[in-house]
């Protein structure tokens, strides 16, 4: 049986508005310990997301963090998970689109983020069927 999002996703959804300056994002990602944050504009009903990376692009660019808005940089034309899609389905779509991080809708409500690494962490942590565990390193060995 595959593994879902459902099951690799976090449900620690950091949501942000768009008025958020990218150090106020920067703060509560690091608080959080996120890559992300689910940016909700009340005044388009959109969804975003804004990532570890759109700020320091930002910043590498010269950009002052606490006169740039979250808005600036949230990508709008985002690509949604399905808590019942398999993580296969996810890379996939992460490999298609560029990008490392999946907002997961649940009837249309963020429910969660899956990113590259909860899928790394789940397959590194499935049995491999026929595929031998690494030789264990042992005190001494030249």
């Amino acid at each position: 049986m595959p593994t879902l999002v459902r099951d690799a996703m976090s449900t620690v959804v950091l949501t942000i508005g768009p008025a958020h300056t990218l150090r106020q994002a920067a703060g509560l990602m690091a608080a959080r310990r996120v890559g992300a944050a689910v940016v909700l504009d009340p005044d388009t009903s959109g969804i975003g997301i804004l990532t570890e990376r759109d700020i320091l692009n930002a910043v590498g660019a010269g950009q002052d963090p606490d006169r740039e808005f979250a808005h600036l940089h949230t990508t709008t034309d985002v690509v949604f998970a399905a808590p019942g899609w398999t993580l296969e389905d996810a890379a996939r779509a992460m490999t298609r689109g560029g990008f490392r991080h999946l907002i997961v809708l649940d009837d249309r409500e963020p429910v969660g983020v899956v990113s590259v690494r909860d899928i790394v962490r789940c397959w590194s942590s499935a049995p491999a069927h026929g595929v031998p565990a690494p030789a264990a390193a042992t005190a001494g060995a030249a």
